[in-house]
């Protein structure tokens, strides 16, 4: 690697912490320019142009197949080196950016869901996935909750710095509350800070040892083939909540989503006022089998 290239990584990072990034924002920023650096062993960053990076985007996509946000992050990650570091704001080129897909989230029908949550095998283990479906919480966010944040008299729940750093109220189900308790009573070793602890009294479990936690419940329940197993959750949450009559604002704020269009995609999701549709088809035939816009006493040919 570039001597530069190493000098400009570490600016890098204190650029980042000096700007309060987030402890996951600022190595990941970090290890995708680096990423970079090698790929031109050789050369300074100062010396990079917009057919440098295009050329290792392009490497990535063809060699190794990334996706779509794996794509994205590496773009966000050189237009901040170049526009912060480097002071060349208008040498990240526009098409640095991939275009974006449109995949619909992947969430459990309510049938899905009861049987998902019955089929949990421990306290711990149960209140982990009620607590995922019931608030709409990210991984990062639950792992980080404390006893402090559970607020059972107002049934809410505190989020703390949660995605953009943003602090927010979300819902707390009388019945997690239950199981919360039943958790806490059972544990042989009370957690003393976080709501679900490691092995380490007062650290934060793993996001690994959870999301290991919530594919066994998919296992028990049969459901493995589900994808997206604890993000999958966080979207039950939102469309079971559409469904229900809540609004798409109110959801929004749930959420933690800065961008009403973020929400919106569930949207499609929505199965209550959908099935309410005639589908235009059966409109045709609804009458004595008959086309609707065919006299009665036409020949039918």
């Amino acid at each position: 690697m570039h001597p530069q290239s190493v000098e400009l990584l570490e600016v890098l990072k204190n650029t980042m912490i000096a700007a309060n990034y987030s402890n996951r924002s600022i190595p990941t920023y970090a290890r995708e320019v680096r990423f970079v650096c090698a790929y031109y062993p050789e050369l300074s960053p100062y010396d990079w142009t917009d057919i440098h990076i295009i050329e290792y985007m392009s490497y990535l996509k063809k060699v190794h197949n990334v996706s779509y946000s794996k794509s994205k992050m590496v773009a966000q990650s050189v237009a901040f080196f170049f526009r912060h570091i480097l002071k060349r704001p208008y040498d990240v080129p526009s098409k640095l950016y991939p275009k974006r897909e449109f995949k619909l989230p992947h969430y459990l029908t309510k049938e899905e869901m009861q049987k998902l949550i019955n089929s949990c095998r421990s306290p711990k283990q149960k209140a982990i996935v009620e607590l995922f479906y019931s608030s709409g919480i990210r991984l990062d966010e639950l792992r980080m909750l404390k006893l402090t944040d559970i607020d059972s008299k107002n049934n809410r729940l505190l989020v703390r710095c949660g995605k953009g750093r943003k602090d927010r109220y979300t819902l707390l189900s009388k019945r997690v509350i239950e199981t919360l308790r039943t958790y806490y009573r059972k544990r042989e070793v009370k957690p003393t800070v976080y709501l679900f602890e490691g092995e380490k009294q007062g650290e934060p479990m793993w996001p690994g040892s959870i999301q290991y936690s919530v594919r066994l419940a998919y296992k028990y329940a049969g459901l493995s083939h589900k994808e997206h197993k604890t993000h999958a959750l966080r979207h039950s949450f939102a469309t079971h909540l559409l469904d229900s009559g809540v609004d798409i604002h109110t959801i929004k704020e749930l959420l933690g989503h800065c961008d009403i269009k973020t929400t919106m995609v569930y949207l499609h999701l929505q199965t209550t006022k959908r099935n309410l549709i005639l589908n235009p088809l059966d409109e045709l035939f609804k009458e004595n089998d008959q086309i609707a816009n065919i006299p009665k006493d036409d020949k039918l040919i």
